[in-house]
C-alpha cells in the first residue's frame, strides 16, 4: 500500500475529470417527525475533494453526513456514491468510513490492534494486515507506537490512530464528523495542517463536518454553508469568504459589515444590501480628504477598541445608523493611537464591497 505517490496523484487527478462525482445528492429530504432536518438538498462532491459541510448546530450538516454514510435513510431523494445509487444500501456495504469526534477507539486494544480491526473483520491475511497497518501508521506519523494503548496517547495521537483505522480499508470516501472538536486550540490548529497534508497524500475524498468557520476555510477545497436544513452557498473557500451570497453567509463565515435599506442608500447611493469585510476597511481622521475615485466613505465615532494580539478591532457608530468594524494588523511599525470617542472616517474600495441577498 503506497501513500503519497506523485504518479498516483496525477493519474487520480486525470481520472477524476472523467469520473462521476464521488457523492451526488438529489432532492434529498430528511424529516424527524415534524422537524425538517434537510430540505430538498442537491449537492455534488467531486473525486479527491476536501469538502466541508459548515453551519451552526442544528443546521443539518451532521444529518447529511449520516445520510451519506447510511446511518440514516432519506425521507425523499437519492444518494449516489461514484455514480451508483446507494440510497437503500446498508452502511457496511458502502465504500465509506467515518471518523468521529470521540475517536471510538477500543481502550483494551493496542494502537496496531485498533488500526487492524477493520482488516480482521474483512478476514485479510495476517501478513497483508501487518503491512497495511504499518503503512497507515507511517502515513499519520505514528510508527513506533504500535504497542501503546489509547490511554497512553495524547488527544492528537488518538485522533491520528482513528484516522489511520479509517483509511486502512482504503475507502472511496472518508467522512469526518467534527473530528478536531475535542482538541485544544493549539493542537487543533496543528492537526488541521496534518489532516490537509494527509488528504493531499492519499488523494481520496474527505467530507468534513464543522461549525468552525476558520477550520473550514483552512482545510477545504470547497464548502457548503448550511442554515436551517438548506444550503445557502456552495463554492471554493475564497469565493464564499470574499463574495458571500446571503446575509447569513456573510455573518456566519467570518465577520462582516452589512448595510441595507436607508444605510445602503446613504453609504453606497444604491438600494439593496451590501457587505464589506472589516479587514478591507481603513480608519482615517475625520479631517482627511477622501474623495479619491472608487472610495466609499462614512463618518462616525469610535465606540470600542478591542486589542486581539495580532490585530485590533475598531468599532465605529456611523452617522448613518449601523455600527461598523475595521480591523488593523498590529506591528512594531503601526500603532493606531485611536481613542474611544474619536471622530473618524471609514473608507474602502467600492470594488471590494459585494451585493448580497438580504
Amino acid at each position: 500500500m503506497t501513500f503519497g505517490s506523485q504518479e498516483q496523484n496525477v493519474l487520480e487527478a486525470a481520472a477524476s475529470l472523467a469520473s462521476p462525482p464521488d457523492i451526488t445528492l438529489r432532492a434529498v429530504r430528511k424529516t424527524f417527525g415534524s422537524v425538517v432536518a434537510v430540505d430538498n438538498l442537491d449537492l455534488d462532491i467531486a473525486r479527491g475533494e476536501f469538502f466541508a459541510l459548515l453551519g451552526p448546530s442544528g443546521s443539518g450538516k451532521t444529518t447529511v453526513l449520516r445520510l451519506i454514510a447510511g446511518f440514516e435513510a432519506p425521507t425523499a431523494g437519492t444518494i449516489e456514491l461514484a455514480g451508483v445509487d446507494t440510497t437503500k444500501v446498508p452502511p457496511f456495504r458502502r465504500n465509506v468510513n467515518t471518523v468521529f469526534q470521540d475517536y471510538a477507539l477500543f481502550p483494551h486494544m493496542t494502537v496496531a490492534e485498533n488500526v487492524s480491526y477493520p482488516l480482521r473483520v474483512r478476514r485479510i491475511p495476517r501478513g497483508e494486515r501487518t503491512r497495511r497497518v504499518g503503512a497507515a501508521l507511517d502515513m499519520v506519523r505514528l510508527a513506533g507506537y504500535e504497542t501503546r494503548k489509547p490511554s497512553e496517547l495524547s488527544g492528537g495521537q488518538r485522533q491520528r490512530v482513528a484516522l489511520a483505522r479509517a483509511l486502512v480499508n482504503r475507502p472511496r470516501v472518508l467522512l469526518l464528523d467534527e473530528p478536531l472538536g475535542a482538541l485544544d486550540l493549539k493542537l487543533r490548529e496543528q492537526m488541521q495542517l496534518e489532516l490537509k497534508a494527509i488528504q493531499r497524500d492519499v488523494g481520496i475524498t474527505f467530507v468534513f463536518v464543522t461549525h468552525d468557520q476558520d477550520e473550514a476555510l483552512t482545510l477545504c477545497d470547497r464548502l457548503a454553508v448550511f442554515n436551517a436544513g438548506r444550503v445557502e452557498q456552495v463554492g471554493p473557500a475564497v469565493e464564499v469568504y470574499d463574495s458571500p451570497a446571503t446575509a447569513f453567509v456573510a455573518g456566519f463565515v467570518g465577520t462582516s459589515n452589512i448595510a441595507s435599506g436607508a444605510a445602503a442608500e446613504a453609504i453606497y447611493h444604491e438600494s439593496g444590501a451590501f457587505v464589506i469585510r472589516p479587514e478591507k476597511v481603513r480608519v482615517h481622521p475625520d479631517t482627511d480628504a477622501l474623495s479619491e475615485p472608487g472610495n466609499v466613505t462614512v463618518a462616525g465615532r469610535i465606540r470600542e477598541i478591542v486589542y486581539a494580539g495580532a490585530q485590533t478591532r475598531i468599532v465605529v457608530d456611523t452617522d448613518v445608523g449601523p455600527s461598523m468594524t475595521a480591523v488593523q494588523l498590529n506591528s512594531a511599525q503601526t500603532s493606531s493611537g485611536w481613542q474611544r470617542g474619536d471622530r473618524v472616517v471609514l473608507a474602502w474600495d467600492r470594488a471590494a464591497a459585494r451585493a448580497i441577498n438580504a
